[in-house]
């Protein structure tokens, strides 16, 4: 008696693992391992003011539905000091550097979903910058290491085919090297951080 009811306890225990497997192969129907995106930053690129001729590419891979590592390319430049704040002085006449600094960044991002799609990223980004003068002529090589938080949350659009991440983040640079003193004038009154938004969107495969 007591082996049979053994067997029916393990042949219930079987069968509904069995169930819940196939319940939740059904909800990870629509996921996907990889992704390839960008950011709606770009649009940047239509100001006339500080046009940033802001590139960006991302390429990332879900270890696991809830962690993801990313590498990101992104190629832009920037005329105004980068810890001036958003307000009166954000891009303000006057504040500007004596020429612009050009970037190509090659930047890894680790992500981590906590509920549902809420999730905070931090991206290491690798600044190669070369620094132009007002006549466009090179006056140096330097490099800053950005490291970026966000906080956000990602939408799913067609069967988690698309998604889009508004977020709320925080660039610092603890590292600075080879800045030209005039540049360096410029921005020493600013902070080494900045808050910004973050507009990522992204198909997934």
């Amino acid at each position: 008696m007591c082996k049979k009811i053994l067997w029916i306890g393990l042949t219930l225990l079987l069968s509904s693992r069995l169930q819940v497997n196939a319940q939740d192969a059904k909800k990870d129907s629509t996921y996907k391992k990889w992704f390839v995106g960008s950011s709606f930053l770009m649009l940047g690129n239509f100001s006339k003011v500080n046009n940033p001729e802001y590139v960006q590419l991302n390429v990332g891979y879900r270890i696991t539905p809830k962690d993801v590592v990313s590498f990101e390319f992104k190629r832009s430049i920037y005329s105004w000091p980068i810890g001036i704040p958003f307000g009166p002085s954000f891009e303000a006449k006057g504040l500007n550097y004596p020429g612009h600094a050009r970037i190509l960044a090659p930047t890894l991002g680790y992500q981590r979903f906590w509920w549902k799609g809420v999730y905070t990223s931090l991206h290491a980004l690798n600044a190669f910058e070369k620094y132009m003068d007002e006549n466009k002529k090179r006056i140096g090589n330097g490099y800053t290491l950005y490291l970026n938080f966000h906080l956000g949350y990602q939408f799913k659009f067609f069967k988690n085919r698309f998604f889009f991440e508004p977020a709320i983040g925080c660039s610092y640079w603890p590292v600075r090297t080879n800045v030209p003193e005039s540049f360096k004038l410029a921005e020493k009154k600013w902070p080494n951080y900045f808050i910004q938004p973050g507009l990522h969107f992204g198909f997934n495969f």
